[in-house]
């Protein structure tokens, strides 16, 4: 029997989907271990209050570690605090959702604990009592299929790949306060810059709105907001790295291998050519349709729908009929 430990990971003080994810992840883990799913959530005073609902997704415990240090993420003081947790626990695996943070904090602890990562995993199994991770290689055109043996393992996982289950579990939630020495750190948060207008984070969105060059100037991309808004507010605006580097769009929205992987249910590619490292970013998307003028554009290579047209005749039209279809509903 074994335990596995899932992070939650806060952005002002509210749990994302992504966390709800890892947990869930953890907990049908757990069960193949014949074990238990525990969770781990840092940050300021008060976030107690957030993670309650946590128990459902199969948390038998939650434990909340609470500092005014850690309202923001420290690479430094998060890693103690897991660290900590781990040791104290007898751990098959620590599963962390692959967000921007998960990235950072993963390898750290891994380090620290001279552990296996294993990260942006796709699917977690037990196979011949040992630990099997699959994960996209080769810019998603391969999978490798990793089996380890030793523990505990740190696993990343791709955000909206592993579904979130109703457990049911209790969900005791136990809130302490970490013996940690700020002075000590060596990284500060000097300014922390969110998303324009509270934008949904583009790899937790179920629907993505992506777009290229082919938008021909940053003042087109109201064209792509419509059709996001008519998808309604699980979607997000995406952008490829030509249209970041040009300065049209912030970095946060870049999808592809210098960007964010992501994996929506709806992924719109619009004056994308696909580029393999866009293609590397999103092509695990459940469902790919594409617009470009272009008919031998690499895009249509790896979309279930493809239109060969003008974006900016083909855009309006889309976001009227989804905001149809949307009213209808």
């Amino acid at each position: 029997m074994a335990d596995v430990l899932a992070f939650a990971e806060q952005r002002e003080g509210q749990i994302g989907g992504a966390s709800r994810e890892a947990v869930s992840a953890a907990a049908r883990l757990a069960g193949e271990l014949a074990g238990s799913a525990h969770v781990l959530a840092i940050g300021g005073v008060g976030l107690s209050a957030a993670v309650g609902a946590l128990g459902a997704a199969g948390a038998a415990s939650i434990a909340v570690a609470e500092h005014e240090s850690l309202t923001e993420y420290n690479p430094e003081g998060y890693a103690q605090v897991l660290a900590h947790q781990v040791r104290s626990l007898d751990l098959a695996a620590v599963i962390l959702p692959a967000t921007t943070l998960g990235k950072d904090l993963a390898p750290r602890i891994a380090a620290m604990l001279d552990v296996p990562l294993a990260s942006d995993a796709t699917g977690i199994e037990v196979e011949d009592g040992q630990l099997a991770v699959l994960k996209p290689i080769y810019s998603g055109k391969a999978f490798a299929h990793l089996s380890i043996d030793a523990s505990p393992a740190i696993i990343t996982i791709r955000p909206n790949v592993f579904p979130v289950e109703q457990f049911g579990a209790a969900g005791e939630v136990t809130t302490f306060t970490p013996e940690i020495d700020p002075s000590t750190w060596r990284v500060r948060v000097l300014e922390r810059k969110g998303a324009e207008d509270g934008a949904l984070d583009v790899a937790e969105a179920t629907t993505i709105v992506s777009g290229g060059r082919g938008m021909k100037a940053p003042e087109n991309w109201g064209l792509l907001e419509s059709l996001r808004s008519a998808l309604g507010p699980g979607a997000a605006l995406g952008a490829s790295r030509a249209v970041v580097d040009a300065g049209w769009r912030p970095h946060g929205e870049q999808v592809g291998q210098t960007g964010k992987t992501v994996a929506p249910k709806l992924y719109f590619a619009i004056g994308v050519s696909g580029a393999i490292q866009h293609l590397a970013g999103m092509r695990t998307s459940q469902t790919i349709v594409a617009v470009n003028k272009d008919a031998d554009a690499p895009i249509f290579g790896v979309a279930d729908y493809g239109i060969v047209g003008d974006l900016f005749e083909i855009l309006p039209r889309l976001a009227e009929e989804v905001a149809a279809l949307k009213s209808a509903d």
